[in-house]
Parts: structure tokens; C-alpha cells; sequence
């Protein structure tokens, strides 16, 4: 939905924790998909919550007998109903192209041929069998074919946007669209992969300024994205976290453009100050390079906590400081040597040395499973400083030294607890 002046607007809906959502809305809505309301006024269901693990689908299915079958069906014809008039009303001038048996069938197989054959076979034989046991009328099917074809435009009106620039970011870079498209494989790094458990959540803040300060480590950046993903996923605001980056960054063409389309910034006290006061959330790693090129010998021990810049950040904005201990990525890069030569040959701050890294060539970026924990400590107030503090050396110094003593005895507390790097 656009306004006179041809922007897109804001959905106009409050999220669980009463704050505007931050999605685009739907074209004929002030609603964005996760808010549309039902003809019913029921909220939306959660995909999510639907899915049922593929190892108890033959279970589950077996278990439910005939009568709740057909409840099941006639809920899904309800839903499939309610759906297809919701979109009809978003989109009034939108008009499919005639239906037929043969069209849909074509259509259906035009996009099954991109799945794995087991996949796209389980599909159609479904598709078969429900057919046969005449579960829809000609109507259901009219409306399927319809939302086949409005979801193919749909998608085809974003990939349009995106070529001729037609979208909005904010000044810092932020392309919502972006982030939505690349969250489920972040979701499925966070939940299947690493399986990250986090702790804390609730001493971030539902709204309003706040930094946090974690530990570094794994080569790879890897630790900043799941903070981020922890915190949008289960803060009950789903806030973004805005992470300053290494200025080495900007080298990296695809991984810099990349990082400001989602919203993060390059690491300096003025973007990070200026976040703030936005009341944005932002997240620093004061061990910088030193943090995440540390050898596997050194793991879990913080490196320095560079020069107290992410204090006086918090000091000129009154944010607080929440310390955060990242356990698990330490594991992910085996680095067992640094190579300068070839470091200084390619540009790069440092060249690891790993069990995988280069022997394996490209596998060798693949992290190793390990298991993940995140845990958010309590807040320490910055509002009883002045921001004219901040040039106080001995106060920041003091102040950054008791940050990293906070989170190094996290790190210690949680690794006490875990009984094994793979499982936890």
C-alpha cells in the first residue's frame, strides 16, 4: 500500500509488546501479511506452529480416524475460503487467467519440476488421491488456481521492485525485504544447526535504546548474526539488533552490502552513538579482530577490550550496557595457526590455519555443529553519568575493564555447565 506521495506505508498494527510493527503493508490494507486479520477476526496461525517433524508425519497420520479427517478438511476448505476472499478484497482489479483442469495442472507442474523428485512425487500422488476422493468441487479449485496465480505475481512484482529500485530503506541502509528473504536460513542455522539456546531476553528492553556487549570469536562473524537472529526471533518486540561491523568489511563487496542491508553499521563511535539516540539496539564486539582470529589454544579467553569506545557510546546516549557471553562459536573453526604471508597477500587481517581450512578448499568454510549458547546479562545503567563523562579516561577504563569482567565470568559459568562442545 502506497501513500499520495507513491511511498509504501508501515503495517499499522502493534506488535505482543504494543510497538509498531516494522513490515510493509499489503496492497489495498494498512495490515501486512502477519497481521491481516480473518474475516473471523482471528489472528493469523503461525506456520510454524503447524508443522509437524517429517519423522511422526506417518504417526500422526495414521492415529487420526475418519471423522477428524474429515473435520481437518472441512477446516482447510473454511481457511482456504476465508483466504481467497481476503486477497479478492486486497485486490479487486486482479484478474487470473481463465481456469481449466489443464492450466492448473500446468502450473502445478511447472513448479514441481524445482523440487527433489521424492518431494515433487509425494506432491502429486497427494494431489491424485485427493482428487479422487472428491474432497474439493470445481469451486475450491477455481480458488486454488487463483491464489496460484496471485502468489506467482506477487512474487514477480517484488523481483520487479527490486531490479528497478522501487523499495525503501531507511538512512542507515535496513531493506526489510532483504532481511525477511534471507531469515529462514539464518532460522535454520539457529535452530537446527547450532541449535542455540538463549537466556536474558528479558533484560533487553521492549523498547528504546540499549548495547550490547559481547564476546567475539570463530573466524567468522557467525556469532553476530545469531545474537541477532536470538533477539528478533524471541524478544517479545522481535527487535532488530544493529551490530558495528570491522572496517575491514567494506572490502568484502558482497558481505559488506549485505551487513547495510540489514541494518548494520560500519564500527565507529559516531555510528554507534547516532544509533542510540535513534533508540535503536545495537551490539558491539570490543575484541574486535583480536577476538574472532584467536587460535583455538586461546579459545573462551577475552582478548582486550580495545580503548573503552563502546563506553563512551553509552555514556554521550545514557543507553545501558547489557553484557552478552556467546558459547559454542568458538568451536565452529578449528584454528589451530596464522599464516601473515598469505594474509598479507590477500588483504585480510589474518589467514586461519584449521583441521578444514584450506586443505578442504571451499568445504572448509562450513562450520562445525557445535552447540550454542547465548545468555544476556543484566543491565548496568548508564543514566547516573553525565554524557560529558565520556572523556573521563579513568572512568571508562574502569567501566569497560568491569563489562569484560561480567562476561568473562558468564562465558566461565556457562562452559561449567556444559558437558559436551556437540550436544550441549
Amino acid at each position: 500500500m502506497t501513500n499520495e506521495a507513491g511511498e509504501r506505508i508501515r503495517c499499522s498494527a502493534l506488535t505482543r509488546a504494543g510497538t509498531q510493527c516494522k513490515n510493509f503493508s499489503l496492497e489495498g490494507s494498512e495490515f501486512c501479511r502477519v497481521h491481516q486479520p480473518s474475516d473471523d477476526g482471528d489472528e493469523v496461525l503461525d506456520a510454524e506452529a503447524l508443522e509437524t517433524p517429517q519423522d511422526a508425519a506417518g504417526a500422526v497420520e495414521d492415529s487420526v480416524d475418519e471423522t477428524a479427517e474429515q473435520d481437518l478438511r472441512r477446516q482447510l476448505l473454511a481457511e482456504l475460503d476465508r483466504l481467497i476472499e481476503r486477497v479478492q478484497a486486497l485486490t479487486p482489479g486482479y484478474t487470473p487467467p481463465p481456469f481449466s483442469p489443464r492450466r492448473l495442472m500446468k502450473l502445478i507442474a511447472e513448479n514441481v519440476e524445482n523440487m527433489t523428485p521424492e518431494i515433487s512425487l509425494g506432491i502429486l500422488e497427494k494431489l491424485r488421491s485427493t482428487i479422487g476422493e472428491d474432497i474439493f468441487d470445481v469451486d475450491t479449485w477455481k480458488g486454488i488456481w487463483y491464489m496460484l496465480n496471485y502468489t506467482l505475481e506477487y512474487q514477480g512484482d517484488i523481483l520487479r521492485r527490486r531490479i528497478t529500485g522501487e523499495y525503501e530503506t531507511d538512512e542507515w541502509g535496513l531493506d526489510m525485504e532483504i532481511v525477511d528473504a534471507i531469515k529462514p536460513f539464518f532460522d535454520f542455522m539457529y535452530n537446527k544447526y547450532w541449535r542455540v539456546e538463549a537466556t536474558g531476553l528479558e533484560n533487553i528492553p521492549e523498547e528504546g535504546r540499549a548495547l550490547l556487549v559481547a564476546n567475539h570469536s570463530g573466524q567468522l562473524p557467525w556469532d553476530g548474526t545469531m545474537l541477532g537472529t536470538a533477539v528478533y526471533n524471541e524478544h517479545p518486540n522481535q527487535r532488530l539488533v544493529r551490530t558495528l561491523y570491522a572496517d575491514w568489511f567494506p572490502t568484502v563487496p558482497f558481505i559488506s552490502s549485505l551487513l547495510t542491508k540489514t541494518g548494520q553499521a560500519l564500527a565507529s563511535e559516531d555510528n554507534g552513538t547516532r544509533l542510540l539516540e535513534q533508540e535503536q539496539l545495537v551490539a558491539v564486539f570490543p575484541e574486535g579482530i583480536k577476538g574472532v582470529g584467536k587460535l583455538y589454544k586461546d579459545r573462551y579467553k577475552l582478548a582486550r577490550f580495545g580503548r573503552g569506545g563502546f563506553v563512551r557510546m553509552a555514556l554521550k546516549a545514557g543507553a545501558p550496557i547489557l553484557p552478552v557471553s556467546i558459547v559454542g562459536a568458538e568451536e565452529t573453526y578449528i584454528s589451530l595457526a596464522k599464516s601473515p604471508f598469505i594474509a598479507n597477500l590477500l588483504g585480510l587481517p589474518f589467514f586461519p590455519i584449521s583441521l578444514t581450512w584450506p586443505w578442504l578448499g571451499p568445504l572448509g568454510f562450513v562450520p562445525l555443529p557445535t552447540k550454542w549458547y547465548i545468555d544476556i546479562g543484566e543491565p548496568i545503567p548508564m543514566d547516573s553519568y553525565s554524557p560529558d563523562e565520556a572523556s573521563n579516561v579513568v572512568l571508562t577504563t574502569q567501566l569497560s575493564d568491569q563489562v569484560r569482567n561480567i562476561i568473562q565470568d558468564m562465558i566461565f559459568l556457562r562452559l561449567a555447565q556444559r558437558k559436551s562442545v556437540l550436544f550441549g
